[in-house]
């Protein structure tokens, strides 16, 4: 009777467990689906925006903008399908980093290179992976080297992990994306213009290139954004403020005006911060929704 019983319970475990999962999948799949189609709606804009009359300096804005927005879409996607094959993704062909930039040689070996049967381990060679590095006006490259040891007795290699990076297997260190991010919305430099400036500085980086490393650090500087959010909101009193700004519309041959809505703590909260919401027009229900 009791193993009845807990048949009865197993089976119902088993059947809320599969209706979770049912549940997870079609919501991953329903937010898959919306940005697949976000992303296409990107991609047809910026093919629209090809055959519009906009300056020089408008289309390049616009183009840096789309870029950066496909990177970050795609990033969003990929980490939904975690389990993916690396080989379905088209890694970039990357050019090896110019000889002529200085190298900082960073080593990581294992802590602990004694093998558990007792024996020392022997280092066999290394891996070593190179970073593009930037302070300003000198470009250097970081030489990540990971020694190979191993133990003949146990046939076992031993080797450091790599170490995290905001975007995996690319090719910036982290002070580098943070000399574009910088550049872009705090000094107000454009891409095209950041192109420029490291052309001077010894290596070229296309500003296509500049437009997906913005894009995907904001995929992954989003979830500190809502933190942030989510500070404010407990806060007993916000700012608010809105800011148009001329936005491109490729098909319009002409700018339409959105709004930059601003939401900050006063300055006799503890906690100073600032969270800016893009929105299409100025009505009310923006506010609505952020608060």
């Amino acid at each position: 009777m009791i193993a009845d019983d807990l048949d009865t319970l197993d089976a119902n475990q088993l059947r809320d467990a599969l209706r979770a999962a049912r549940a997870e999948a079609a919501f991953k799949q329903a937010v898959i689906d919306k940005l697949t189609h976000e992303n296409a709606i990107l991609k047809r804009l910026k093919f629209a925006a090809q055959s519009e009359r906009f300056s020089a300096e408008q289309k390049s804005l616009l183009d840096e903008t789309l870029d950066s927005d496909l990177a970050a879409v795609a990033a969003e996607i990929e980490a939904l399908q975690p389990g993916r094959a690396a080989g379905e993704r088209q890694q970039p062909r990357r050019e090896k980093l110019p000889a002529h930039l200085p190298r900082r040689d960073v080593h990581h070996e294992p802590e602990n290179t004694a093998c558990g049967c007792g024996q020392a381990m022997q280092r066999i060679g290394e891996d070593v992976a190179e970073k593009l590095d930037y302070q300003p006006g000198v470009f250097t490259v970081e030489r990540h080297i990971r020694g190979k040891w191993v133990c003949k007795c146990c046939e076992r290699i031993v080797q450091a992990p790599v170490a995290p990076h905001i975007i995996d297997k690319g090719l910036p260190t982290t002070g580098l994306l943070a000399q574009v991010l910088v550049a872009k919305y705090l000094d107000h430099l454009p891409l095209y213009r950041q192109e420029a400036i490291f052309e001077r500085a010894g290596h070229a980086i296309a500003r296509s290139t500049l437009a997906q490393w913005v894009g995907e650090c904001g995929v992954q500087l989003q979830p500190l954004v809502d933190a942030l959010a989510a500070e404010l909101l407990r806060q007993p009193v916000l700012h608010a403020d809105e800011t148009p700004v001329a936005m491109l519309k490729p098909g319009h041959g002409k700018t339409h005006r959105a709004y930059l809505w601003s939401y900050c703590s006063t300055q006799f909260s503890p906690l100073q911060g600032v969270v800016f919401d893009f929105a299409d027009s100025r009505g009310g229900q923006h506010a609505r929704d952020f608060l």
